[in-house]
């Protein structure tokens, strides 16, 4: 299995950061090689998909690159750029167009696991890679974006409660497959039979994405290490539970939608993230909600969760189908 060694000093600095390049890299992957577990993400990958095959059918090299490169059991390294914390998307994409033509051709042989077909062989690799990420993000991405960071952010304050209550082990267990803290120090951050690395004194980053896909990467010189992971966003909030057309109509759907999510205590930026209203509208909704005894609130750490009563699960299982 691989995993790092990662001191005490290390871990206590360790930060939670959103990458714009880094969502637009997991879009592109879940492009490549995702698959739809249910109707809402078929209905994301029916939206964007077609665009993107054709993108791809146009440019028969930029296709092979993103199969060998994004497509394997490891991603090529320039194509996934260990997150800055800083900088603007056009910022960060700079870094994989300048990448030295030898370098991604190395990258890419890594991923494939030999050498590279004769498709590939020219020195314009790491720009074509650059244009199509700004593509995904220009299409798919940007015109999303508020309500995605929205997400992200409200991972965080999750993480950030779950790193109050139970310490790491808490927050990075399953944070992506194959990872969990082993104490002694040690981090696995995926099941594969990599050599440890000790992590002291480096910059130690962990990036949410709305996708279901997730990586690590680093950047020894710069001494940067990032673990990308799924937030518990989703693509098109697939596990966003569905609200009742009959509690729609009694409550209004917007306060319905608050109550059924309800279901497990969340905070108010988690809310705000997960229904898309705006803070003013679900705090007016948590209030009525309160007063009627429908919703009840404790503090965690620094932050106030809600949660559903007796009542509001009550009210919430007549007004569900079946």
């Amino acid at each position: 299995m691989g995993w790092w060694q990662v001191n005490a000093d290390t871990l206590a600095a360790g930060r939670f950061v959103v990458s714009e390049l880094a969502e637009a890299t997991a879009v592109l992957q879940a492009l490549e090689c995702g698959a739809a577990t249910n109707p809402a993400e078929r209905a994301w990958f029916d939206t964007h998909r077609p665009a993107y095959r054709q993108r791809l059918a146009d440019d028969p090299v930029t296709a092979e690159l993103v199969r060998i490169g994004l497509g394997g059991h490891w991603n090529a390294d320039f194509l996934t750029p260990t997150p800055t914390g800083e900088g603007t998307f056009a910022q960060n994409l700079a870094r994989v167009r300048e990448t030295p033509p030898a370098e991604a051709r190395a990258d890419l042989e890594m991923s494939r696991g030999g050498p590279l077909p004769e498709l590939l062989n020219r020195p314009d690799l790491p720009e074509r890679a650059a244009d199509l990420l700004e593509w995904v993000w220009e299409r798919i991405v940007l015109p999303d974006w508020p309500r995605r960071r929205r997400i992200l952010e409200a991972d965080i304050v999750a993480r950030a409660a779950q790193l109050s209550q139970g310490g790491w082990a808490a927050a990075l267990d399953a944070m992506n497959p194959g990872m969990r803290w082993l104490g002694g120090s040690r981090l696995q951050v995926n099941p594969r039979d990599y050599p440890p690395r000790e992590l002291t004194g480096v910059r130690l980053m962990f990036v949410p994405v709305t996708p279901r896909q997730g990586w690590v990467s680093w950047d020894a010189a710069a001494q940067r290490y990032a673990v990308v992971y799924p937030s518990s966003g989703t693509l098109s909030d697939v596990d966003r539970p569905l609200v009742p057309d009959s509690l729609g109509r009694l409550l209004g759907p917007a306060r319905a939608g608050v109550l059924v999510l309800l279901d497990s205590p969340r905070s108010t930026t988690q809310l705000v993230a997960l229904t898309g209203q705006g803070l003013g509208s679900v705090g007016r909704h948590l209030r009525v909600l309160l007063d009627a005894g429908l919703a009840g609130r404790r503090r965690s750490g620094r932050s106030v969760l809600y949660f559903r009563t007796e009542a509001g699960d009550v009210l919430v299982a007549a007004q569900s189908p079946g």
